[in-house]
């Protein structure tokens, strides 16, 4: 049985949107494939709100521009797409602006619906640069997943004048890891993974760790669920071996309680064998739980510790 990994923990957050994860103990090359797992996951994979269309009145197209403000309208929907927003309802939300004069304009200056919250109020929109400027619009804001360009969404019927967005869904705006060797045991190939996850402020990156992991664990567990009657079925005899030569990893105990062991240099039931009760409970990471764990193993194959 391959050893599970220490639980992982936060070794630097830098504030609250970034924050640096580290897990150690991992086996052999498993660094790598839960490090890349999980960031395809994070950035593509999350839940978020973004503006999905905007109407600027007095444009047309996209490619219009304005009397008295400096941006053209590629330009401020472009702004627009960096407007971070939390969404408390499944439609879609709309939020408005009227702005005039010298101003520079900014997200804050929406005025928004109960239903959103918008995270990045001072967000630069557009600058009016004239006394007689005026710019009014009319965002739509709706929750999707990951990235949407508007080649890949649904052909949706727009109003005149109205202009689709590439949706920024994602509240994940970062992702890096590595991976270092470790000992563990007599082994020093085992994996240290470190995830460093930066997010727009709508959720937490303790938040995004999470529901990244909830996702995979969702889509790895439907294949027991399907197949756990033919694993039963084929389930072969495991040669016959003395009980004593039976490897650490090969017990039904903790991953905790397996890498006490493996760190101690304890790599076979023998090697328990030699221990007393008392060496074992002094074991770094063993612990009162640990102790008893690998008695009721024992006591399952008609051993004992030594007294």
């Amino acid at each position: 049985m391959i050893p599970l990994p220490f639980k992982p923990k936060i070794i630097e957050k830098k504030d609250k949107n970034l924050v640096i994860f580290e897990i150690e103990g991992l086996y052999p090359g498993y660094g790598i494939t839960i490090g890349n797992s999980m960031r395809r996951v994070l950035l593509s994979s999350l839940e978020g709100a973004a503006a999905t269309r905007v109407k600027i009145k007095g444009a047309q197209h996209e490619f219009s521009t304005m009397p008295g403000v400096l941006e053209d309208v590629v330009t401020i929907c472009q702004n627009l797409k960096q407007l971070r927003f939390k969404i408390y309802s499944p439609e879609p939300q709309k939020a408005t602006l009227k702005i005039r004069g010298e101003k520079e304009v900014k997200g804050g200056d929406f005025e928004l619906p109960s239903q959103i919250e918008l995270i990045n109020p001072k967000t630069h929109i557009a600058s009016l640069s004239s006394k007689n400027a005026i710019l009014e619009m009319e965002i739509q804001v709706e929750s999707g997943i990951g990235y949407a360009p508007v080649e890949q969404r649904e052909k949706e019927k727009l109003a005149i004048g109205e202009i689709q967005l590439d949706a920024i869904f994602t509240p994940v705006k970062r992702v890096t890891f590595r991976t270092e060797n470790m000992r563990v045991g007599d082994r020093t190939d085992f994996n240290r993974l470190k995830i460093e996850i930066e997010t727009d402020g709508t959720i937490t990156p303790e938040e995004a760790l999470v529901k990244a992991a909830d996702i995979l664990v969702k889509h790895f567990s439907l294949i027991p669920e399907e197949f756990a009657g033919a694993l039963e079925e084929n389930k072969k005899e495991i040669p016959s071996a003395s009980s004593a030569d039976v490897k650490i990893e090969d017990l039904k105990l903790s991953s905790r309680t397996i890498n006490a062991l493996l760190q101690s240099n304890v790599k076979t039931v023998a090697g328990i064998l030699k221990k007393k009760e008392e060496d074992l409970s002094g074991m770094k990471g063993m612990g009162e739980k640990g102790l008893k764990e690998i008695k009721k193993v024992l006591k399952k194959m008609n051993l004992e510790l030594k007294q």
